[in-house]
C-alpha cells in the first residue's frame, strides 16, 4: 500500500530559488518498485526525480553513505550532475550524517561518486570520461540542426560519463546565446548518434587571448589555489553553456551537471580552459545557473554549485 514519504523539491546550481534546475527528491524510497519510481518521475514532469535508499552492503563496505536512483520522465539514468548535488543537499538537510564529514560518498548506477563540501556549496568528483571526435558523417547535420556555420566551430567531442553527449566548442558567447536550433532535426541527429543531448559552449575572450585563463590564474594565485577559493562567491562566469536534449518535457535543459563535468575534463585536458572557472547555463530560458569547476593537484575535476530547498513535505507513494 502507498504511504507518506518525506519529500523535497530542490533548485540546483543556484542560490536564488527558481533560477536553477529543479529536482524532486523522495528521501525514503524503501520498498518502491522500479515501475512506481518511473511513474512518479513521469508525473513530476521534471527533468529528473531521485529516490534515496540505503547503500547496498557492498557499496557501504566501500564507503557509500547512501544510494540514489535517478529517473527522467522516460527512463533511469546511470549518473547525472544536478541530481547528485541536489540529492546530497536534501539528504544532509534531512539529517543524513556522512561517515567522513569532509567526503560524502554516493552510490548510483555508474558506481561510487565522491562529493565534498566547499563552503556553502557541494561539489562532486567528475566520473571517468570516455571521449572521441564526433563521427564526420554526423557533424554537418548536427551543425545544420543548430544553425551553426563550420567556421564558428573551434573543437568537437563525443563525451560519455554515463550519459552520452555531443560537445561543441564555438567561437564566442554571442554564438552560443543567439542559437535558434531546429528541435526536430536535433532529435534526429541525436537518435542517429545514440546521444541524449548536444551541449554548446564558448570561452570568453579578452584582447585576443583567453580572458578566462588570465582571470582564473590570477584568482588561484591570490587565494592559494584551494578548491573553494579558486571559485569565490563573487566569481563571474567565463564560459557560456547551452544544452539541447531530445527526451525531456522541454528541449533545452536549464543546467546540466553531467555535461559540464565532461566538458571541463575535455577543455582542461586539451588546453582550451584553465584548471578553474565558472560556467553560466540557462541564460536564454530565464535561469541563472552557475557551475563552479576546479581541477585539484591530482588531476581530479570537481563540479560544484549551490542548492536551495523550495518545497518541504510528504508524498504519497
Amino acid at each position: 500500500m502507498p504511504h507518506q514519504r518525506p519529500f523535497k523539491q530542490v533548485d540546483v546550481f543556484t542560490a536564488r530559488p527558481y533560477y536553477g534546475n529543479a529536482l524532486a527528491v523522495v528521501l525514503d524510497a524503501s520498498g518502491m518498485s522500479d515501475d512506481a519510481m518511473q511513474r512518479f518521475a513521469a508525473w513530476t514532469n521534471l527533468a529528473e526525480t531521485t529516490f534515496l535508499l540505503p547503500p547496498t552492503p557492498e557499496a557501504a563496505a566501500a564507503g557509500a553513505d547512501y544510494q540514489v536512483r535517478i529517473f527522467t520522465t522516460a527512463y533511469e539514468m546511470p549518473f547525472a550532475g544536478h541530481p547528485t548535488l541536489g540529492s546530497c543537499h536534501a539528504w544532509l538537510e534531512h539529517g543524513g550524517t556522512p561517515k567522513d564529514p569532509a567526503r560524502i560518498v554516493q552510490q548510483c548506477k555508474v558506481g561510487l561518486v565522491a562529493i565534498r563540501p566547499e563552503g556553502r556549496r557541494l561539489a562532486f568528483a567528475a566520473p571517468p570520461l570516455a571521449r572521441s571526435a564526433i563521427a564526420p558523417e554526423l557533424l554537418p547535420a548536427l551543425l545544420a540542426a543548430l544553425g551553426l556555420q563550420a567556421e564558428q566551430l573551434v573543437a568537437n567531442q563525443r563525451l560519455v560519463n554515463g550519459p552520452q553527449f555531443f560537445g561543441l566548442l564555438v567561437d564566442s558567447a554571442d554564438t552560443v546565446l543567439s542559437l535558434k536550433p531546429d528541435s526536430a532535426a536535433i532529435r534526429a541527429v541525436l537518435a542517429q548518434g545514440g546521444c541524449s543531448g548536444v551541449g554548446i559552449a564558448a570561452i570568453e575572450q579578452e584582447s585576443g587571448s583567453h580572458g578566462l585563463i588570465k582571470r582564473s590564474n590570477r584568482e588561484a594565485r591570490a587565494f592559494g589555489g584551494s578548491a573553494a577559493a579558486a571559485s569565490p562567491d563573487n566569481a563571474q562566469p567565463s564560459v557560456e553553456v547551452r544544452m539541447f536534449v531530445s527526451d525531456l518535457a522541454v528541449s533545452e535543459d536549464p543546467i546540466t551537471g553531467s555535461f559540464n563535468a565532461s566538458l571541463a575534463q575535455w577543455l582542461i585536458a586539451d588546453g582550451h580552459a584553465p584548471s578553474s572557472y565558472v560556467a553560466a547555463q540557462g541564460t536564454c530560458i530565464g535561469r541563472e545557473g552557475r557551475v563552479h569547476i576546479y581541477q585539484d593537484a591530482s588531476g581530479q575535476v570537481w563540479v560544484g554549485g549551490d542548492s536551495v530547498t523550495c518545497i518541504n513535505g510528504q508524498v504519497l507513494l
